[in-house]
Protein backbone atom coordinates (compact mmCIF):
# COMPACT_ATOMS: atom_id res chain seq x y z
CA UNK A 1 0.00 0.00 0.00
CA UNK A 2 1.75 3.52 -1.12
CA UNK A 3 2.00 6.20 1.81
CA UNK A 4 -0.31 9.00 1.39
CA UNK A 5 0.07 12.05 0.07
CA UNK A 6 -0.43 15.03 1.92
CA UNK A 7 0.00 19.13 2.24
CA UNK A 8 2.47 20.91 4.84
CA UNK A 9 1.50 24.61 5.13
CA UNK A 10 4.95 25.82 7.37
CA UNK A 11 3.99 29.17 8.84
CA UNK A 12 7.21 31.33 10.72
CA UNK A 13 5.80 32.73 14.07
CA UNK A 14 5.77 36.16 14.21
CA UNK A 15 8.46 36.41 11.58
CA UNK A 16 9.72 39.96 11.24
CA UNK A 17 9.68 40.87 15.12
CA UNK A 18 11.42 37.12 16.07
CA UNK A 19 14.32 37.68 13.55
CA UNK A 20 14.75 41.10 15.28
CA UNK A 21 14.61 39.85 18.73
CA UNK A 22 17.44 37.37 17.86
CA UNK A 23 19.22 40.33 16.85
CA UNK A 24 18.49 42.10 20.12
CA UNK A 25 17.86 39.63 22.28
CA UNK A 26 17.33 42.31 25.27
CA UNK A 27 13.62 42.33 23.34
CA UNK A 28 12.92 39.59 24.42
CA UNK A 29 9.33 39.20 25.90
CA UNK A 30 8.74 42.59 25.19
CA UNK A 31 6.39 44.34 22.54
CA UNK A 32 7.90 44.77 19.33
CA UNK A 33 6.09 46.81 16.54
CA UNK A 34 8.00 46.74 13.35
CA UNK A 35 7.36 49.21 10.61
CA UNK A 36 8.97 52.32 8.47
CA UNK A 37 11.75 53.37 9.91
CA UNK A 38 10.32 52.79 12.87
CA UNK A 39 9.24 56.35 14.09
CA UNK A 40 5.52 56.11 15.46
CA UNK A 41 4.97 59.88 14.45
CA UNK A 42 5.53 59.37 10.96
CA UNK A 43 3.39 57.72 8.42
CA UNK A 44 3.45 54.56 8.06
CA UNK A 45 1.96 50.85 9.05
CA UNK A 46 2.77 48.32 11.03
CA UNK A 47 4.68 45.32 9.39
CA UNK A 48 4.38 42.69 12.11
CA UNK A 49 4.18 42.48 16.25
CA UNK A 50 5.31 40.57 18.59
CA UNK A 51 2.85 38.36 20.35
CA UNK A 52 3.16 40.75 23.12
CA UNK A 53 2.18 44.19 21.03
CA UNK A 54 -0.76 42.10 19.35
CA UNK A 55 -2.14 41.48 23.32
CA UNK A 56 -2.76 45.27 22.96
CA UNK A 57 -4.60 45.35 20.14
CA UNK A 58 -1.65 46.33 17.44
CA UNK A 59 -1.52 43.86 14.02
CA UNK A 60 -0.38 44.12 10.37
CA UNK A 61 -1.27 47.13 8.59
CA UNK A 62 -2.51 49.34 11.74
CA UNK A 63 -1.08 53.05 11.15
CA UNK A 64 2.10 53.51 13.44
CA UNK A 65 0.53 56.42 15.16
CA UNK A 66 -2.87 54.12 16.63
CA UNK A 67 -0.35 51.52 17.60
CA UNK A 68 1.68 54.12 19.38
CA UNK A 69 -1.41 54.94 20.74
CA UNK A 70 -1.87 51.42 21.89
CA UNK A 71 1.27 50.42 22.64
CA UNK A 72 2.35 49.96 26.64
CA UNK A 73 5.22 52.42 27.50
CA UNK A 74 7.99 49.81 27.07
CA UNK A 75 7.07 48.80 23.80
CA UNK A 76 9.85 48.99 21.25
CA UNK A 77 9.45 50.33 17.39
CA UNK A 78 12.22 49.37 14.70
CA UNK A 79 12.39 50.08 11.25
CA UNK A 80 11.87 47.88 8.30
CA UNK A 81 14.88 45.57 7.87
CA UNK A 82 14.38 43.72 3.82
CA UNK A 83 17.66 42.22 3.50
CA UNK A 84 17.73 40.61 6.95
CA UNK A 85 14.43 39.04 6.57
CA UNK A 86 15.79 38.04 3.12
CA UNK A 87 18.18 36.37 4.54
CA UNK A 88 16.43 34.83 7.26
CA UNK A 89 13.77 33.90 5.05
CA UNK A 90 16.42 31.86 2.62
CA UNK A 91 18.42 29.89 6.05
CA UNK A 92 14.44 29.05 6.27
CA UNK A 93 13.67 27.77 2.83
CA UNK A 94 17.24 25.78 2.43
CA UNK A 95 16.63 24.16 5.78
CA UNK A 96 13.47 22.78 4.57
CA UNK A 97 14.35 21.95 1.38
CA UNK A 98 16.99 19.91 2.40
CA UNK A 99 14.16 17.87 4.10
CA UNK A 100 14.43 13.91 2.65
CA UNK A 101 11.32 13.41 0.39
CA UNK A 102 9.79 16.47 -0.06
CA UNK A 103 8.36 19.22 -2.20
CA UNK A 104 9.20 22.45 -1.35
CA UNK A 105 7.04 25.76 -3.09
CA UNK A 106 7.71 28.82 -1.49
CA UNK A 107 4.36 31.36 -1.41
CA UNK A 108 6.66 34.32 0.99
CA UNK A 109 9.11 35.48 2.96
CA UNK A 110 7.24 33.44 6.12
CA UNK A 111 5.43 30.34 4.51
CA UNK A 112 5.52 27.49 2.03
CA UNK A 113 4.04 24.50 1.30
CA UNK A 114 5.72 21.38 1.56
CA UNK A 115 4.40 17.79 -0.29
CA UNK A 116 5.01 14.84 0.94
CA UNK A 117 3.73 10.98 0.85
CA UNK A 118 4.24 9.95 4.31
CA UNK A 119 1.71 7.57 6.28
CA UNK A 120 2.98 10.02 9.38
CA UNK A 121 2.44 13.71 8.73
CA UNK A 122 2.91 14.47 12.12
CA UNK A 123 6.49 13.14 12.54
CA UNK A 124 7.42 15.12 9.10
CA UNK A 125 5.80 18.39 10.74
CA UNK A 126 7.88 18.03 13.86
CA UNK A 127 10.67 17.24 12.50
CA UNK A 128 10.63 20.20 9.97
CA UNK A 129 10.21 22.52 13.05
CA UNK A 130 12.92 20.61 14.86
CA UNK A 131 15.05 21.41 11.62
CA UNK A 132 14.00 25.47 11.23
CA UNK A 133 14.71 25.63 15.03
CA UNK A 134 18.27 23.77 15.47
CA UNK A 135 18.88 25.78 12.25
CA UNK A 136 17.68 29.41 12.44
CA UNK A 137 16.30 29.36 15.69
CA UNK A 138 13.42 30.66 14.61
CA UNK A 139 9.87 28.60 15.20
CA UNK A 140 7.40 28.05 13.24
CA UNK A 141 3.71 26.03 13.14
CA UNK A 142 2.70 23.80 10.49
CA UNK A 143 -1.01 22.83 8.95
CA UNK A 144 -1.46 19.29 7.61
CA UNK A 145 -4.12 19.01 5.31
CA UNK A 146 -5.17 16.66 2.52
CA UNK A 147 -4.91 19.93 -0.28
CA UNK A 148 -3.60 23.39 0.29
CA UNK A 149 -6.73 25.14 1.69
CA UNK A 150 -7.08 22.82 4.46
CA UNK A 151 -3.82 23.02 5.31
CA UNK A 152 -3.52 26.81 5.21
CA UNK A 153 -6.09 27.15 7.43
CA UNK A 154 -5.09 23.82 9.75
CA UNK A 155 -1.74 26.66 10.47
CA UNK A 156 -4.25 29.03 11.90
CA UNK A 157 -4.46 26.38 14.47
CA UNK A 158 -1.73 25.21 15.94
CA UNK A 159 0.31 28.56 16.24
CA UNK A 160 2.07 29.25 18.05
CA UNK A 161 4.73 26.42 17.73
CA UNK A 162 2.00 23.97 16.87
CA UNK A 163 0.69 21.21 14.59
CA UNK A 164 -2.91 20.41 13.31
CA UNK A 165 -4.37 18.40 10.73
CA UNK A 166 -7.35 19.62 8.77
CA UNK A 167 -8.78 17.41 6.16
CA UNK A 168 -12.21 16.62 4.52
CA UNK A 169 -12.88 14.07 7.00
CA UNK A 170 -13.00 16.84 9.92
CA UNK A 171 -13.25 20.06 8.14
CA UNK A 172 -16.97 20.35 8.85
CA UNK A 173 -16.83 19.66 12.71
CA UNK A 174 -13.59 22.15 12.91
CA UNK A 175 -14.81 24.95 10.43
CA UNK A 176 -18.81 24.32 9.63
CA UNK A 177 -19.70 27.07 12.49
CA UNK A 178 -16.81 29.36 11.97
CA UNK A 179 -17.67 32.84 9.87
CA UNK A 180 -16.99 32.83 6.39
CA UNK A 181 -14.61 35.55 7.39
CA UNK A 182 -12.39 32.29 8.92
CA UNK A 183 -11.65 31.31 5.44
CA UNK A 184 -8.67 31.77 3.25
CA UNK A 185 -9.53 34.12 0.55
CA UNK A 186 -12.60 36.16 2.22
CA UNK A 187 -11.87 39.60 3.35
CA UNK A 188 -14.43 41.76 5.08
CA UNK A 189 -16.30 42.73 2.02
CA UNK A 190 -17.10 39.21 0.49
CA UNK A 191 -17.94 38.48 4.00
CA UNK A 192 -20.34 41.10 4.11
CA UNK A 193 -21.56 40.08 0.31
CA UNK A 194 -22.22 36.53 1.68
CA UNK A 195 -24.14 37.84 4.58
CA UNK A 196 -26.22 39.66 2.36
CA UNK A 197 -27.29 36.78 0.66
CA UNK A 198 -27.99 35.05 3.86
CA UNK A 199 -24.63 32.95 4.14
CA UNK A 200 -23.00 33.11 7.57
CA UNK A 201 -20.50 30.19 8.40
CA UNK A 202 -18.76 27.81 6.39
CA UNK A 203 -21.48 25.24 6.09
CA UNK A 204 -24.05 27.74 5.08
CA UNK A 205 -21.51 28.31 2.42
CA UNK A 206 -20.68 24.98 1.22
CA UNK A 207 -25.05 24.37 1.24
CA UNK A 208 -25.74 27.26 -0.55
CA UNK A 209 -26.82 26.98 -3.98
CA UNK A 210 -23.92 27.15 -6.14
CA UNK A 211 -26.08 29.29 -8.73
CA UNK A 212 -26.57 32.10 -6.07
CA UNK A 213 -22.99 32.43 -5.80
CA UNK A 214 -22.42 32.88 -9.41
CA UNK A 215 -24.44 35.11 -9.89
CA UNK A 216 -23.27 37.15 -7.18
CA UNK A 217 -19.71 36.41 -7.99
CA UNK A 218 -19.41 35.49 -11.64
CA UNK A 219 -18.82 32.50 -13.39
CA UNK A 220 -14.89 31.71 -11.63
CA UNK A 221 -15.38 33.30 -7.91
CA UNK A 222 -18.87 32.18 -7.49
CA UNK A 223 -17.69 28.31 -7.85
CA UNK A 224 -14.82 29.00 -6.01
CA UNK A 225 -16.17 30.03 -3.13
CA UNK A 226 -18.81 27.59 -3.18
CA UNK A 227 -15.93 25.05 -2.94
CA UNK A 228 -14.28 27.15 -0.54
CA UNK A 229 -17.12 26.49 1.70
CA UNK A 230 -16.28 22.73 1.79
CA UNK A 231 -12.36 23.63 1.23
CA UNK A 232 -11.77 22.38 -2.01
CA UNK A 233 -8.94 23.55 -3.56
CA UNK A 234 -5.34 22.45 -4.84
CA UNK A 235 -3.63 19.67 -3.94
CA UNK A 236 -0.35 19.82 -6.05
CA UNK A 237 2.78 21.25 -4.13
CA UNK A 238 5.06 22.67 -7.03
CA UNK A 239 8.14 23.76 -6.97
CA UNK A 240 8.46 25.83 -9.96
CA UNK A 241 9.67 29.23 -9.53
CA UNK A 242 6.47 32.03 -9.13
CA UNK A 243 6.09 34.19 -11.91
CA UNK A 244 5.39 37.42 -11.37
CA UNK A 245 2.05 39.03 -12.33
CA UNK A 246 2.62 42.25 -12.02
CA UNK A 247 5.17 45.40 -10.50
CA UNK A 248 3.82 48.02 -7.90
CA UNK A 249 5.38 51.54 -6.30
CA UNK A 250 3.38 52.81 -3.54
CA UNK A 251 4.34 56.05 -1.11
CA UNK A 252 3.11 57.42 1.90
CA UNK A 253 3.12 61.10 2.39
CA UNK A 254 4.57 62.88 5.63
CA UNK A 255 2.31 66.05 4.36
CA UNK A 256 -0.77 65.56 2.01
CA UNK A 257 -0.75 66.25 -1.19
CA UNK A 258 -3.56 69.18 -1.44
CA UNK A 259 -2.74 70.46 -5.25
CA UNK A 260 -3.59 68.43 -9.04
CA UNK A 261 -0.41 69.53 -9.72
CA UNK A 262 1.43 67.37 -6.34
CA UNK A 263 -1.03 64.98 -7.35
CA UNK A 264 0.17 64.29 -10.90
CA UNK A 265 3.85 64.34 -10.31
CA UNK A 266 3.61 61.78 -8.08
CA UNK A 267 1.48 59.45 -9.90
CA UNK A 268 4.12 59.58 -12.67
CA UNK A 269 6.94 59.24 -10.84
CA UNK A 270 5.26 55.83 -9.40
CA UNK A 271 4.52 54.76 -12.35
CA UNK A 272 7.79 55.20 -14.21
CA UNK A 273 9.16 53.35 -11.55
CA UNK A 274 6.52 50.59 -11.88
CA UNK A 275 7.04 50.18 -15.68
CA UNK A 276 10.80 50.15 -15.12
CA UNK A 277 10.73 46.80 -12.73
CA UNK A 278 8.31 45.33 -15.78
CA UNK A 279 10.76 46.37 -18.76
CA UNK A 280 14.17 44.87 -16.82
CA UNK A 281 12.26 41.23 -17.24
CA UNK A 282 11.51 41.89 -20.84
CA UNK A 283 7.82 42.00 -20.72
CA UNK A 284 5.06 44.44 -21.99
CA UNK A 285 2.64 46.20 -20.06
CA UNK A 286 -1.10 45.42 -20.25
CA UNK A 287 -2.84 46.77 -17.22
CA UNK A 288 -2.83 49.97 -15.19
CA UNK A 289 -3.61 50.43 -11.63
CA UNK A 290 -4.18 53.06 -9.14
CA UNK A 291 -4.17 53.35 -5.49
CA UNK A 292 -5.29 56.03 -3.30
CA UNK A 293 -5.82 56.59 0.10
CA UNK A 294 -7.34 59.91 0.94
CA UNK A 295 -7.40 61.88 4.20
CA UNK A 296 -8.19 60.67 6.95
CA UNK A 297 -7.68 56.93 6.01
CA UNK A 298 -10.17 56.15 3.05
CA UNK A 299 -8.52 53.28 0.50
CA UNK A 300 -9.70 53.29 -2.72
CA UNK A 301 -8.37 51.33 -6.54
CA UNK A 302 -9.43 51.44 -10.00
CA UNK A 303 -7.53 49.98 -13.39
CA UNK A 304 -8.11 49.39 -16.49
CA UNK A 305 -6.81 47.46 -19.64
CA UNK A 306 -4.63 48.82 -21.98
CA UNK A 307 -5.52 49.06 -25.72
CA UNK A 308 -2.77 46.77 -26.24
CA UNK A 309 0.55 45.25 -24.50
CA UNK A 310 2.81 47.96 -24.68
CA UNK A 311 6.44 48.66 -23.94
CA UNK A 312 6.23 52.66 -24.01
CA UNK A 313 6.80 54.08 -21.02
CA UNK A 314 5.35 56.76 -22.23
CA UNK A 315 2.11 54.72 -23.28
CA UNK A 316 1.63 53.66 -19.60
CA UNK A 317 2.64 56.71 -17.58
CA UNK A 318 0.08 58.60 -19.78
CA UNK A 319 -2.32 55.55 -19.00
CA UNK A 320 -1.65 56.12 -14.98
CA UNK A 321 -2.46 59.65 -15.39
CA UNK A 322 -5.60 59.16 -16.96
CA UNK A 323 -6.76 57.24 -14.22
CA UNK A 324 -5.49 59.82 -11.75
CA UNK A 325 -7.66 62.54 -13.37
CA UNK A 326 -10.72 60.94 -12.02
CA UNK A 327 -9.43 61.05 -8.30
CA UNK A 328 -11.99 62.91 -6.05
CA UNK A 329 -11.14 66.92 -6.80
CA UNK A 330 -10.21 68.98 -3.88
CA UNK A 331 -9.66 65.43 -1.48
CA UNK A 332 -5.85 65.65 0.37
CA UNK A 333 -4.38 62.56 -0.70
CA UNK A 334 -1.60 60.70 1.32
CA UNK A 335 -0.75 57.97 -0.27
CA UNK A 336 -0.80 56.92 -3.76
CA UNK A 337 0.18 53.40 -5.75
CA UNK A 338 0.65 52.23 -9.13
CA UNK A 339 0.64 48.65 -10.64
CA UNK A 340 1.63 47.73 -13.51
CA UNK A 341 -0.08 44.12 -14.70
CA UNK A 342 2.32 42.27 -17.22
CA UNK A 343 1.84 39.87 -19.84
CA UNK A 344 2.96 36.11 -19.21
CA UNK A 345 5.80 35.22 -20.48
CA UNK A 346 5.28 33.04 -23.91
CA UNK A 347 5.77 29.29 -21.57
CA UNK A 348 3.52 30.87 -19.25
CA UNK A 349 3.20 29.30 -15.55
CA UNK A 350 2.77 25.30 -14.83
CA UNK A 351 1.87 25.94 -11.51
CA UNK A 352 -1.49 25.40 -9.93
CA UNK A 353 -2.93 28.76 -9.05
CA UNK A 354 -6.15 29.94 -6.96
CA UNK A 355 -8.34 32.60 -8.30
CA UNK A 356 -7.49 34.63 -5.19
CA UNK A 357 -4.13 35.60 -4.24
CA UNK A 358 -1.97 34.51 -6.61
CA UNK A 359 0.09 30.91 -5.86
CA UNK A 360 -1.34 28.64 -3.35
Amino acid sequence: MNPASWVLHVDMDQFIAAVEVLRHPELSGKPVIVGGNGDPTERAVVSTASYEARAYGIGSGMPLKIAARKAPDDAVFLPVDHEAYEAASDAVMMTLRARPGVVLEVIGWDECFLGVSTEDPETVARDAQAAVLEATRLHCSVGIGDNKIRAKIATEFGKPGGVFRLTEKNWFEVMGERPTRDLWGVGSRVQKRLADLGIHTVRELADAERDDLIAEFGPKMGVWYHGLGSGDGPSVVDDTPWVARSHSRETTFQANLTTAREIEEAIRGLAEEAFDDCAAEGRAVIRVHLKVRYAPFVTKTTGRKLAEPTTSRETFVAAALALGGVLDEGREVRLLGVRAEMEMPVDGDAAERTPVRGRI
